[in-house]
């Protein structure tokens, strides 16, 4: 019953928000329930880091807050021995790339 107060009453919050407000509290929700992403970069044809567990990535904006920089970040653990999964000795890190010069595909991790 209280959930669908609550979704009741956040549909009744989101008809009176611009559309960036409503994609915030979106997003919001995402962040949330998780997305569970994997970032894989690229040298070349050669898998060299791999991200996992990865709730988003984020376009960095300027100081001023005027227009998007152009590099994305994120938190996720840094998966070293490429094995695809959280080992005890891997740890959650921040990390940073470039939107012109790195080659990656980040995708939802299917399991």
């Amino acid at each position: 019953m209280q959930a669908r107060l609550l979704l009741t009453l956040l549909a009744l919050m989101s008809v009176g928000c611009t559309q960036e407000t409503q994609n915030r509290l979106g997003r919001a929700v995402q962040n949330w329930t998780g997305t569970n992403g994997v970032l894989e970069v690229y040298a070349g044809n050669k898998l060299v880091k791999r991200f996992i567990q990865i709730d988003k990535l984020s376009t960095a904006t300027a100081t001023t807050g005027e227009g998007a920089r152009p590099y994305r970040f994120g938190y996720g653990v840094l998966d070293a021995n490429l094995n695809g999964v959280a080992d005890p000795d891997e740890s959650k890190v921040y990390f940073e790339f470039s939107d012109y010069s790195t080659s990656y595909i980040f995708y939802e991790n299917p399991s």
